[in-house]
């Protein structure tokens, strides 16, 4: 099945048509600074040489028009026809607790989504605009909704409820949902199916580590716990979001420096993590740059980005009693071994050992694993396949319909 794949956010769109019976892309892009005069589309044939086409793109609907004819067109294009699209999955956030697993968008869907909005106000919209864009030009394919949330859906009452006044959620359904769900959801099967045993016999610890980060604990194929929260904010340490911090911190800022909802949204989302101890950059590679400059700022912040990652690790062992492997994944996990290092270090006591050597040679954007021949605790990097996860549930869906 041909399925085309849309994540669409606030001012960007990617986008990949998948083969499934092959499990490999034919085209990939992204529209980005949609509503600005500088926006473009980079797209990818595969085979081909990228490509980047200049435009102003105001709104989501532009952005879907342009990408379909670069899909057909004789140059650039891997499809003939519009028709040859059978199925287009997209991306979605959030489902609340309304959806649990990926479903066929209908009317009723639409609706569920537009009620979600008030649990992911900057995700949701951008979302829904994806799915009217797609739905003008391609009225009459069948289109699926694949949740970040879903995988955390199972998780247990006692780990996804937080302790504050029970009315909460009863009312405004404040609890940890948790996101990253497909990547994790993917490396996971992907480890089983490179170590050779079933999801279902296996303790897992993933870590998806990029500028967005979060560390899911996995036993038998379902997540248990994970570090992000109601929202993405909560958990690790993160390229601009500051991750756990007490809340009375954030009171006693917002008295003192009168700062709105508004304010503290902005710092706590935008201005903390790597940026805020740091200063000068989100960018991993630029502290572990200047901390070979002798800049203590950017040691300091990637010794606590580091710290927070094995204390993740440490409680999800806890969590799960055993530990069969670490999955590192995303644009640090893959590619930092500066970070896989120390997160790793010292961590005998649960049978794991690191191979340093393996650690520093692994190739990005390749699998393989850095772990000593007599680790217990087997440690992978895994690059992630949102897209092919994406393109699989919405081609089971479409077959079970």
């Amino acid at each position: 099945m041909k399925v085309l794949i849309i994540n669409s956010g606030s001012s960007s769109v990617k986008y990949q048509v998948i083969d499934t019976e092959k499990k490999e892309y034919l085209a990939k892009g992204l529209v980005e600074s949609i509503g600005l005069e500088r926006s473009k589309i980079k797209h990818e044939k595969k085979g081909s040489e990228k490509i980047i086409l200049e435009s102003y793109i105001p709104d989501h609907n532009k952005a879907i028009e342009m990408t379909l004819s670069l899909l057909i067109d004789k140059d650039h294009g891997v499809l003939k026809a519009y028709s040859d699209i059978e199925a287009v999955g997209h991306r979605l956030v959030h489902g609340g607790e309304h959806f649990k697993s990926s479903v066929l968008i209908t009317e009723h869907v639409m609706d569920v989504l537009n009620d979600c909005i008030k649990l992911a106000p900057l995700h949701n919209p951008a979302n829904i605009e994806g799915i009217k864009a797609a739905k003008n030009y391609l009225p009459e394919t069948p289109m699926v909704g694949v949740f970040d949330t879903a995988f955390h859906a199972n998780m247990p009452d006692y780990a996804y409820m937080y302790p504050l006044p029970y009315e909460y959620y009863e009312k405004y359904a404040i609890r940890r949902y948790g996101f990253h769900g497909t990547s994790h959801y993917f490396v996971t099967h992907r480890f089983a199916e490179l170590v050779g045993q079933p999801i279902e016999e296996l303790n897992l610890i993933s870590c998806h580590i990029g500028n967005g980060a979060s560390i899911t604990a996995v036993k038998g194929g379902i997540s248990v716990d994970t570090s992000m929260g109601y929202t993405p904010l909560e958990g690790l340490m993160m390229g601009t979001r500051c991750g756990d911090v007490d809340g009375g911190a954030f009171l006693k800022i917002a008295e003192i420096e009168n700062l709105t909802i508004n304010d503290m949204n902005m710092m706590l989302n935008r201005k903390s993590g790597i940026i805020g101890i740091y200063g000068k950059s989100s960018d991993l590679r630029d502290v572990e740059d200047d901390i070979l400059k002798g800049d203590k700022r950017a040691e300091l912040a990637f010794n606590m980005y580091n710290y927070r990652i094995k204390k993740y690790i440490g409680s999800y062992a806890a969590v799960l009693g055993r530990v069969d492997g670490i999955i590192f994944t995303g644009g640090v996990g893959e590619n930092a071994d500066l970070t896989r290092g120390p997160v790793c270090s010292n961590m005998e006591y649960m049978g794991l050992r690191l191979d340093e050597k393996k650690n520093i040679e692994t190739i990005r954007g390749k699998e393989g694993f850095i772990h000593t021949a007599d680790s217990k605790v087997k440690i992978a990097v895994i690059p992630t396949n949102e897209e092919l996860v994406i393109a699989q549930e919405t081609e089971a869906i479409i077959s079970n319909h």
